[in-house]
């Protein structure tokens, strides 16, 4: 195929027509595979500029599709679809430190013409101008299968190297400045070609200068600060803003990064409201809300920690939510709500469940806040997790041993599960007269999973039962990025996704 003119360029939404027919030329074995237009949208939504066209004669012919992704949340053991999600392309991070190719491809009758190389010197330019270390891609093996039972993979790549076979995307990657950093197995699900081999080939960026963040660095060490809170009888509200203070006192002391409070801690107030039904007593302490929320937040501020303050009734627009509110340090906040109301809630208060499901993001990393009940569906934890969450922080309020158990017992499987840290408050004591909050059951505790790295209990620490205290624990977030490569197990990587999957009814964007 001849060319006057050959050009390389960013992709743009009007070249969808064109693309469409060249991956379906490509791709006319596996049509699965090829590139559709909503995929190509998102791409073109999350990362325009690292989507890039090969033109000739003004006819797009080729493209190469990258992402930037943190690759510490990755392992060399890595597969393909980790990368894309589900061609979600949710792992794109502009922050990350790696392009990553997920694609290049040229259209049969355009081969020949060396367009691929001028695709990779076009994506390698973008790394050097976007300051990334390094391209990363994992390069199918396409003539492997025809050696498959004369050589092992490895064999396979050796020879590659030195020439002896010749492999049409290996042969070619390592003409281009790439090296095999490792062999992957399982890489892409159904390349019977490659055997699901795949190598990780890299290009480093020898222009690539690490900037240095000298002040608010992301923290790996942070110190927890857990309040199990004594109900005690409070003439005002006062009283309750003196008792929270001495704890937010005593953990910034420790110079800590957070402190939880326990779920509904300022119910001691209800007694001026005994006299009321239960359903309206409560709605006459939701009326305090809004004040004890402005008054957390200037002890985020003048304590310099982070308060995640419970739960307490809030009324909006009529309705009743059991609801906290993530206190920051820089005087920041947001709101969150109880999403799983219980029998009783619904039966006494006439409660009604939040329907948000987010991480929150902090100077610690991203965190998931879920209320007492909440804790015992372990969709939502998973949701979070899929978010990028760390620390699960569950404030909770349990009367008897038996609620108490299932709140710790779910908290420990979700720590598991979801690879974080857990970390659960409650409240302890009696209220005698108060309507419906007669006693309490606590022993509030931080949760971890179970590997190694780990306390072999998966339980870091706990206070003691049905004692006013403050359990104050450090949490390690290098050692989570550990146990995601190269834990026992990897319970968030090994998910079935060809099987089931899990998604929000409500997207986050909407």
């Amino acid at each position: 195929m001849e060319a006057n003119h050959v050009e390389v360029r960013h992709l743009t939404r009007e070249d969808m027509t064109a693309l469409r027919k060249a991956s379906e030329q490509v791709y006319q074995d596996a049509p699965l595979l090829a590139w559709t237009e909503p995929v190509v949208n998102t791409l073109l939504t999350k990362f325009p500029e690292g989507q890039l066209c090969v033109c000739v004669d003004g006819k797009v012919v080729g493209c190469a599709f990258s992402l930037i992704i943190d690759y510490s949340k990755f392992s060399d053991d890595h597969t393909y679809d980790q990368i894309v999600t589900g061609f979600s392309f949710k792992n794109h991070d502009p922050n990350g430190d790696v392009l990553y190719g997920i694609e290049v491809f040229i259209h049969p009758d355009y081969r020949g013409l060396r367009l691929a190389r001028r695709l990779y010197d076009a994506r390698k330019e973008l790394c050097e101008n976007l300051n990334l270390r390094a391209i990363m891609a994992g390069g199918r093996m396409p003539n492997y299968n025809q050696y498959a039972d004369k050589l092992s993979a490895k064999q396979f790549i050796d020879k590659v190297k030195v020439r002896e076979i010749h492999d049409p995307v290996l042969s070619f990657q390592l003409a281009n400045g790439f090296h095999v950093r490792k062999l992957l197995k399982g890489y892409l699900r159904g390349d019977t070609q490659s055997q699901e081999y795949a190598t990780l080939l890299e290009w480093a960026n020898i222009y690539y200068t690490k900037s240095v963040k000298l002040i608010n660095a992301p923290k790996a060490e942070v110190r927890l600060g857990l309040v199990q809170w004594q109900m005690r009888n409070m003439k005002d509200i006062n009283q309750l803003f003196e008792q929270m203070e001495f704890f937010v006192d005593a953990v910034s002391d420790y110079k800590s990064d957070f402190i939880l409070f326990p779920e509904l801690f300022a119910a001691p107030l209800m007694e001026h409201y005994n006299h009321l039904s239960v359903t309206e007593s409560i709605r006459q302490l939701a009326k305090y809300t809004e004040t004890i929320r402005d008054k957390f937040i200037e002890f985020a501020i003048a304590y310099n920690i982070n308060i995640i303050t419970g739960s307490m009734p809030y009324l909006i627009d009529g309705k009743l939510y059991n609801s906290g509110f993530l206190c920051r340090r820089d005087g920041s906040w947001e709101q969150y709500d109880k999403v799983h109301v219980t029998p009783a809630e619904k039966r006494n208060w006439a409660m009604t469940g939040g329907n948000k499901v987010r991480v929150f993001d902090t100077d610690c990393g991203k965190i998931g806040i879920m209320i007492c009940y909440d804790v015992e569906f372990p969709e939502y934890a998973r949701l979070l997790a899929d978010q990028g969450m760390n620390i699960l922080f569950v404030p909770f309020l349990t009367d008897t041993q038996n609620g108490y158990t299932r709140v710790r017992h779910c908290a420990m499987a979700r720590a598991i599960e979801n690879e974080c840290y857990v970390a659960i408050a409650g409240a302890v004591g009696n209220l005698a007269r108060v309507n419906n909050m007669d006693i309490q059951y606590a022993q509030s505790a931080l949760f971890t999973p179970s590997d190694f790295a780990f306390p072999t209990t998966g339980i870091k620490a706990e206070a003691t039962p049905n004692s006013e205290m403050l359990l104050v624990v450090d949490v390690d977030l290098d050692a989570l990025k550990e146990l995601h490569t190269h834990g026992s197990v990897n319970t968030m990587k090994d998910r079935r996704h060809d099987v089931y999957q899990l998604s929000l009814v409500k997207p986050l964007n909407t």
